[in-house]
């Protein structure tokens, strides 16, 4: 690559993203609206700043969410994606809204094939659709649905290593305008709620902030690795489906720095959640 090429690819790459995309339909019932106004706030504001500085919305969002578990890592090759509703107890309505985003079957073929080419494996489902982890936060970052969308399953076991390995084979994305948004919560213990959640959410957090923010980036992805020595550790993430995200978010810009793009405490489930961003802004 000459210098011109790289410069280029410099000022217009994306960073990445890991965000708390809290709980289940919640953008379609007015009665959360309150508790999540300031999640809210985080998903348009991350919308707006890549927008106003690409000069256009990305070419398609790669959703890694942590509600789709496949035995290898899977991309969504679907034309017009269905609907998951994979939650619980929740308004009847809520389980016929659509968000009617485009898919990316070519990108899912190429996501297989960076991966492959990183020695993991690798498959296609032309059947998945959007869940919740996808399509909730999607339908706040862009309500009209023209952007495709895609999702890239965890893989079974949960190897924390294997995930950062998947976001270091993804990283070219970056430089094609797919924007790599990892989808899950940074504290998620279903379990545990109101003021018994308030202590060891604000631990796991904390220690989640010194790790990403505080940390060189090697002992940044070490400690990651080592996620389950942190503080309330396993009270925080009993399963570790909704922390994985995080590791292909960062994987995909480990050598970049991390910003905190959301952080509340207690107006959700009691819970201290947070969302990060890594790497920077394009620059036009």
């Amino acid at each position: 690559m000459n210098a011109m090429n790289a410069e280029t690819a410099a000022t217009t790459r994306l960073p990445t993203y890991f965000i708390s995309h809290g709980g289940g339909p919640w953008p379609y019932m007015p009665e959360m609206r309150a508790a999540m106004a300031p999640l809210r706030a985080s998903l348009e504001g991350i919308a707006q700043s890549i927008e106003a500085s690409l000069g256009a919305p990305p070419r398609a969002v790669l959703s890694v969410s942590g509600h789709w578990e496949a035995p290898r890592f899977t991309a969504m090759a679907a034309e017009q994606p269905p609907m998951v509703y994979d939650y619980f107890g929740f308004p009847a309505h809520t389980y016929h809204v659509k968000y009617a985003a485009p898919g990316a079957p070519a990108l899912a073929g190429r996501i297989a094939e960076l991966l492959r080419g990183a020695g993991l494996e690798a498959a296609l489902d032309a059947e998945r659709g959007y869940d919740h982890g996808t399509f909730a936060p999607l339908a706040v970052m862009y309500p009209e649905a023209r952007v495709p969308v895609l999702q890239l399953s965890l893989k079974a076991g949960y190897d924390p290593a294997e995930h950062l390995a998947a976001g270091r084979a993804l990283r070219p994305l970056r430089d094609e305008g797919v924007l790599i948004l990892g989808s899950g919560l940074s504290f998620h213990n279903l379990r545990l709620r109101g003021p018994a959640a308030a202590a060891p959410s604000q631990a796991f957090d904390a220690w989640l902030h010194e790790t990403l923010e505080g940390r060189p980036p090697a002992e940044r992805s070490a400690r990651l690795q080592a996620w389950t020595q942190a503080p309330a550790a396993r009270i925080a993430h009993p399963s570790e489906d909704h922390l994985l995200p995080l590791m292909v978010a960062l994987g995909a810009a480990e050598d970049e720095p991390a910003a905190t793009v959301f952080h509340e405490s207690g107006s959700f489930m009691g819970w201290t959640t947070s969302s990060w961003r890594f790497g920077s802004l394009p620059v036009r």
